[in-house]
């Protein structure tokens, strides 16, 4: 059983900066991929950014240069660091495992963008 827990979500700003982070527990295969999608109301899930294991990082095109992906492999831990936030960034955000062929998501945090 793989369990995701997320933190960091919040109230913030226009411009403002908010770090998520999400820790991966269970049985978690060493070759992962760990990342970050996020639901805004009315639409469809999508991704913002994914770290595999051996150091790949990928980003959507809206989130480089603002967005941060980072992991600390020995914690199966992944964070996201969120900079210049728009309020068009408001959105649930849900971390996501990858490993042995399996999908694995978080129960989801709350990002809200004040303009």
């Amino acid at each position: 059983q793989v369990q995701l827990v997320e933190s960091g979500g919040g109230l913030v700003q226009t411009g403002g900066s908010l770090r998520l982070s999400c820790a991966a527990s269970g049985n978690i295969f060493s070759i992962n991929v760990m990342g970050w999608y996020r639901q805004a109301p009315g639409k469809q899930r999508e991704l913002v950014a994914l770290s595999g294991s051996g150091g790949s990082t990928n980003y959507a095109d809206s989130m480089k240069g603002r967005f941060t992906i980072s992991r600390d492999s020995a914690k199966n831990t992944v964070y996201l660091q969120m900079n210049s936030l728009k309020p068009e960034d408001t959105a649930v955000y849900y971390c996501k495992l990858v490993t042995l062929g399996r999908n694995y998501w978080g129960q989801g945090t709350q990002v809200t963008v004040s303009s």
